[in-house]
């Protein structure tokens, strides 16, 4: 299910990790820089976020809205067995001899298909398929240009000393987007509100479907992220930064991405079902993901401590 494939990673984190850092019984309460580096995290994980959910998200949801779309333009163009008229051997792939044998004419086949190919043709073959499928111009939408900008901004030291330094020239542009971005915070969550209303609404969903979305997201996910996330550490491909660590885990125990909701809008296909499924994750959501972060926060905390 296309729900499953994105997480929230937009202004749920950049509303609950501030509020991590601020708790004076949070193991991350007494770093100097818990703000500045969980704001940095959070940023960073909804700009790969925008650029993922548009990127791998929407093709699914495509490819979902057109087999389903093609299947229900079959069922109603199926044809009854009355208006059944044409013979079952078309002529043009046969041919009745003088002595009334049938000589079938076998399809030509080409001997270049069975060619082997190298490892390098493969990779092409198989770049060009997947862009083929992609569409360009939805991918970058807004919010993925606006995340390439801000990660090229940040990495490329000209630009960063021109708008972001202290006594930076155009410091400005860096303050007032600073400043949309803090009203957009609140706008976001509700827009989120007003979708999952909708998923008040029957629907066709079969209960075992919005079940298995729902343990999904919020028991095998969470679940799966311990243990990447820790076997990594233990590999030293994962510093000893807890914070840093507490952020990987989190960002699988978050709910679906309210983008996908947008995705079936803008298809016009799919709403209601998403709407559901996004109502009950939510719902779930609000309790787990207290759960969970629990759990993570003791998990990082006595690993940093040892």
């Amino acid at each position: 299910m296309y729900v499953v494939c994105a997480g929230n990673l937009g202004n749920l984190l950049l509303i609950v990790f501030p509020d991590i850092c601020d708790e004076s019984n949070s193991p991350f309460s007494k770093l100097s820089t818990c703000s500045t580096d969980a704001e940095a995290y959070a940023s960073l994980s909804m700009a790969v976020g925008a650029i993922f959910t548009w990127a791998y998200a929407y093709p699914l949801v495509s490819s979902y809205v057109i087999k389903n779309t093609e299947h229900s333009s079959i069922q109603s163009s199926e044809p009854s067995p009355d208006s059944c008229t044409e013979p079952l051997l078309s002529p043009s792939y046969s041919q009745i001899s003088e002595d009334n044998s049938v000589v079938l004419e076998l399809p030509l086949t080409n001997m270049q298909d069975g060619k082997k190919m190298s490892f390098k043709e493969k990779i092409v073959r198989c770049i060009k398929c997947i862009t083929s499928k992609i569409d360009l111009e939805k991918v970058f939408v807004p919010s993925t240009i606006a995340s390439i900008a801000g990660l090229i901004i940040g990495i490329v030291s000209p630009f960063r000393k021109v708008l972001i330094a202290d006594n930076a020239p155009l410091r400005v542009i860096n303050s007032s987007a600073a400043l949309i971005g803090q009203a957009a915070i609140p706008s976001m969550t509700l827009i989120m509100g007003a979708n999952l209303l909708k998923g008040l609404k029957r629907s066709e969903m079969s209960l075992v479907v919005i079940l298995g979305v729902v343990a999904v997201r919020n028991i095998c996910l969470p679940l799966l992220g311990i243990g990447v996330v820790q076997a990594a550490h233990h590999l030293g491909v994962v510093g000893s930064d807890a914070l840093y660590r507490f952020v990987l885990m989190f960002q699988y125990a978050v709910p679906p991405a309210i983008n996908v909701g947008t995705m079936t809008q803008l298809f016009k296909s799919g709403q209601g079902e998403t709407s559901v499924i996004l109502l009950w994750s939510y719902s779930v959501a609000s309790i787990s993901l207290t759960l969970w972060s629990t759990l993570y926060m003791s998990l990082v905390s006595n690993s940093s401590t040892k």
